[in-house]
């Protein structure tokens, strides 16, 4: 065995930027390429925003600009603007800022000075623009490294400060900036600051109302049992009602900062809800049928957070601040407080929730037998070994809890038969990625009752792999992503699996693990290359290439692709398209649209696009014989 030597020279101490570089899921989470919400690209649009946001919480600027275009972000605040001496530091120098000085910044949502480095030290160009006292500073960076410091300059502009940056594409590959993503990022913001505007690509997001705008725009998909309760106290704004949907629906936030995996505040939310309406009613109507089918919006402010991870997505403190309350006492108290009193004011509103929550336990007890009996149908199906193979993660116990940072990394393929399934099992990565292997068509699931969820053989151990059927708590896939042939019968698997999940498990879709796996529809080879097509338009281009001179595969089916050519599909560079919500959808009216009975607008869309199909096909038929002759 070879000796390895241990010196002087094998301890080597890196910089600021370097380590960004070199580790960089330690600052912004993990890279991706903007398919996902929390993909790096939109961690470093965050960092610059808080900044601006942290300037208008602390009364200084009411409108804030973001412009991406072509991979590039602008934000444009106008705040008081970064103290002209300090401006290179703050932005290129760790433990760097004025979010130390717990007075200027006491409720802030960074504090631990490295924010914005990351964004500097992962950007290909970074610039800095810092207008105060009718002077401007400006600092250019490349990769982290100051490449251009501007002398000082008089200026008539607006005080504040401006950041223009492009991530570097050699960290996000092939990454892409998605504005449904963008804006609702952005939306947030507004929510949670009414009066502020944000100009987005010249539209405008502001909000009147707070968290009351917030659940209306998200529950635009839902028919709401009752008006949204919206109360506000000091540090704390809460808003919820209930709908006729499956599981619970939450938005929690702190300091401005969406915690997307929810925290300590969240669970005291959730608890003081249960216990307001116990005390209320005077009945011990079980926790489960009190939150089923509920939407609501929780925000506080507390002083020096601590998250659980750099990107801030889940509180981890148990107090309000050095001198306050516990955050449990603290949610708790106001919320039993305040959620009584308007009860007692609105009769109206406490009957319609009342009657929401009878009719949970209804269906809860309904259930009961149902789910056991399908609960010993999935083991006698023994799961596992017929229907799901499971990455190492979970293989050996699949009660194991795995921790946030694995789960992130782990994908469930939902497949089409023996062949596809077959292909991508030989080529996944056997640590993060499972297979879960569908037998035949999924049954049309639209306008049934989640009962057929465990009457249906192939719904219930697809609920069982995922385990998802007490919420999402427990999901033990990030990603789960359809793969189906690209022909009529695969898109139709393709819709009754999507239909499934928006009728049963609409939060897996609205917090974004939902995929739809890109494969490719051709092969163009020579001797020398081979080129993977996605479009007849890619396809047209291989072949120029290529000059002319190719051998051109059409694949009709997965299982026609090689598990070798399939460790390029799903691996580093897979091609994933997120399913996204539109807040503006109504849930019941797409799915009655798509998967109801034929409706006269359906049957117009179907020979509109037929009539265009066949026009298309006209214009390349007509070039080719025209050729020929």
């Amino acid at each position: 065995m070879a000796q390895i030597t241990y010196t002087e020279d094998n301890i080597r101490s890196l910089d600021w930027k370097e380590h960004i570089r070199m580790r960089p899921g330690m600052y912004i989470g993990k890279l991706g390429d903007g398919s996902s919400a929390d993909d790096g690209i939109y961690i470093l649009v965050k960092e610059v925003i808080d900044n601006s946001m942290d300037e208008y919480f602390m009364g200084h600027g009411r409108q804030i600009e973001v412009e991406v275009r072509d991979g590039e972000v602008r934000v444009r605040d106008y705040g008081r603007g970064i103290p002209l001496g300090k401006v290179v530091e703050c932005v290129s120098r760790i433990n760097t800022g004025g979010k130390y000085d717990s007075k200027a910044f006491k409720k802030s949502v960074g504090l631990n000075g490295v924010g914005t480095k990351a964004v500097n030290a992962l950007s290909n160009y970074f610039r800095v623009t810092s207008v105060r006292d009718g002077k401007a500073k400006v600092a250019e960076f490349e990769q982290g490294e100051l490449i251009k410091e501007h002398k000082l300059k008089k200026s008539t502009q607006a005080t504040g400060t401006e950041v223009v940056f492009r991530p570097d594409a050699g960290v996000f590959k092939k990454y892409k900036f998605r504005s449904e993503y963008l804006e609702n990022q952005l939306w947030n913001y507004a929510y949670l600051n009414a009066g502020l505007k944000i100009l987005f690509n010249g539209k405008t997001l502001q909000s009147k109302n707070g968290l009351r705008d917030l659940l209306e725009r998200k529950a635009a998909q839902e028919n709401l049992r009752y008006p949204i309760i919206h109360l506000r106290g000091e540090d704390i704004e809460i808003a919820l009602s209930h709908g006729n949907h499956y599981g619970e629906q939450y938005y929690s936030f702190v300091n401005g900062q969406n915690t997307t995996q929810g925290g300590t505040h969240l669970n005291a939310f959730r608890e003081a809800v249960v216990k307001a309406v116990q005390e209320h009613y005077g009945k011990n109507y079980d926790r489960k049928d009190i939150l089923a089918s509920m939407i609501a919006a929780v925000s506080i402010r507390i002083e020096e957070p601590v998250f659980e991870s750099q990107t801030k997505t889940k509180l981890g403190s148990t107090d309000m601040g050095p001198d306050g309350p516990t955050v449990r006492t603290f949610v708790n108290h106001f919320v039993r407080e305040k959620l009584d009193n308007y009860l007692h004011k609105k009769p109206d509103t406490a009957k319609a929730l009342q009657k929401r929550i009878q009719q949970s336990e209804r269906e809860r007890k309904e259930m009961a037998g149902i789910k056991k009996l399908a609960n010993q149908r999935a083991k006698k199906a023994n799961l596992h070994n017929k229907k799901l193979r499971d990455c190492r993660l979970h293989f050996n116990d699949s009660s194991r809890k795995v921790s946030e940072e694995l789960r992130k990394a782990t994908t469930l393929f939902i497949t089409e038969g023996d062949s596809a399934s077959g292909s991508i099992t030989k080529a996944r990565d056997v640590q993060t990625q499972a297979v879960f292997s569908l037998r035949g068509k999924p049954l049309n699931s639209f306008g049934l009752t989640k009962k057929v969820v465990y009457e249906n053989e192939e719904f219930n151990l697809l609920q069982h792999a995922l385990n998802i059927e007490d919420g999402l708590d427990d999901l033990r896939y990030n990603r789960i992503v359809i793969a189906t042939d690209a022909d009529v019968d695969g898109m139709h698997i393709r819709l009754l699996l999507l239909t499934f999940f928006l009728q049963f498990f609409p939060d897996l879709v609205r917090n974004g693990h939902l995929y739809i796996l890109e494969t490719p529809l051709f092969r163009v080879r020579d001797k020398k290359q081979t080129l993977y097509c996605y479009s007849e338009e890619e396809k047209q281009q291989a072949i120029k290439a290529l000059r002319g001179k190719a051998e051109i595969t059409r694949f009709k089916g997965l299982g026609e692709i090689s598990p070798g050519e399939f460790q390029d599909f799903i691996g580093e560079d897979i091609r994933l398209e997120p399913v996204l919500l539109n807040e503006d959808t109504r849930l019941d009216d797409i799915l009655a649209y798509f998967m109801g009975k034929n409706t006269p607008s359906r049957q117009e869309f179907i020979i509109e696009n037929l009539r265009v199909e066949k026009d298309e096909l006209d214009e390349e038929t007509e070039p080719a014989e025209a050729a020929a002759s």
